[in-house]
């Protein structure tokens, strides 16, 4: 196949070995709940701050991830991860315990795609037999880095979403059993878009172009239409960037239906839960709806090839506070059984 810039091509088609996802006491009330392996009571998860009870939630994804496959920690090749605390600390921190060599990624919150396709070029590549990747978020880590804490009691208006606490990792490689599993097949590498919004409690808004623009290249260059997928995901766009994405899309020629256009971030929570408001975000949001939901509803032949694009938004508390715009990214993974 011709070179495409900026999308990847799987010959190998590096399979998802297995997965590992946990969530928080807020999660655990999700339509989604049954594909989690593990919910934590309380949002401190024995530890002393949400930072490590972040950490806490990485450790044990990938403890579910190599658990179910019979791996140790020294089997992998490759630990890929991201999140969206100062220095990504929980996933270093993570990395700390589990040993694997460790490449730190960030891409906000569409981090879990960033990852997945880095573990199937690198498995593909024969640069490794086996790359865990995965992303997580904790609710209360990132308000209190991002907005307030949520003792503050802050009010957030109809735009602004929820971040989910859980995390999902998974184990790629060649598939070597008769099962049939998972593989991913191309990616698309986003570029960062930045239509000058400033509002941080309009996330859906400010990445729905980045969404669009990403979308519409990886159709381009892997010559496929919007029809050969059984199902477009979007990471956390929630309320307003997915109906903001779908309107740039049709602008560009490419009919996504409603049926067969859906988010990540409005599928974990139920939209009349009170918290939500325009639905959910985090790293954790793309990461455990695919590694639980989406992955066991192909498994059961629900879907047989689906494309998922998840959302980042390239901020920090510094850039908001000098009243910097966002700059946003999105990366988009071909996933087929």
């Amino acid at each position: 196949m011709n070179r495409q810039v900026g999308t990847w091509f799987f010959p190998s088609r590096p399979s998802i070995l297995s997965t590992g996802v946990v969530g928080g006491p807020f999660e655990k009330k999700s339509p989604l709940a049954s594909h989690f392996d593990h919910f934590y009571d309380d949002l401190w998860m024995g530890q002393e701050t949400y930072e490590k009870a972040h950490r806490e939630l990485i450790e044990a994804a990938v403890h579910y991830s190599l658990d179910k496959i019979n791996k140790q920690e020294s089997e992998m090749d490759i630990f890929l991860s991201g999140d969206l605390i100062n220095q990504i600390t929980p996933s270093s921190f993570a990395a700390r315990t589990n040993a694997i060599p460790y490449l730190g990624l960030f891409g906000a919150c569409s981090t879990s795609m960033e990852g997945l396709a880095m573990a199937a070029l690198l498995v593909d590549r024969e640069a490794g037999k086996y790359a865990l990747t995965g992303a997580g978020s904790h609710n209360s880590a990132v308000e209190k880095q991002f907005r307030y804490p949520t003792e503050y009691g802050g009010q957030k208006p109809p735009t602004a979403q929820w971040t989910v606490t859980g995390a999902g990792y998974a184990v790629v490689g060649k598939n070597e059993t008769t099962e049939k599993l998972p593989c991913v097949t191309s990616a698309t590498i986003g570029k960062v878009i930045d239509l000058g919004l400033t509002d941080p409690f309009n996330m859906g808004g400010a990445m729905a172009p980045a969404a669009a623009d990403t979308i519409e290249r990886h159709l381009k260059n892997t010559g496929t239409t919007v029809e050969d997928y059984d199902v477009i995901f979007t990471g956390d766009l929630a309320t307003i960037g997915r109906k903001t994405a779908m309107h740039l899309l049709h602008e560009k020629g490419i009919a996504v239906k409603e049926e067969t256009f859906k988010d990540c971030g409005l599928l974990i929570y139920r939209a009349e839960e009170a918290p939500v408001q325009s639905g959910a975000s985090g790293p954790g949001c793309s990461a455990t709806v695919l590694y639980g939901y989406i992955l066991n509803e192909m498994k059961k032949g629900t879907w047989k090839k689906i494309l998922l694009c998840a959302t980042g938004a390239l901020l920090s508390p510094v850039t908001f506070q000098q009243n910097e715009s966002i700059p946003c990214i999105a990366h988009a993974v071909t996933i087929e059984i």
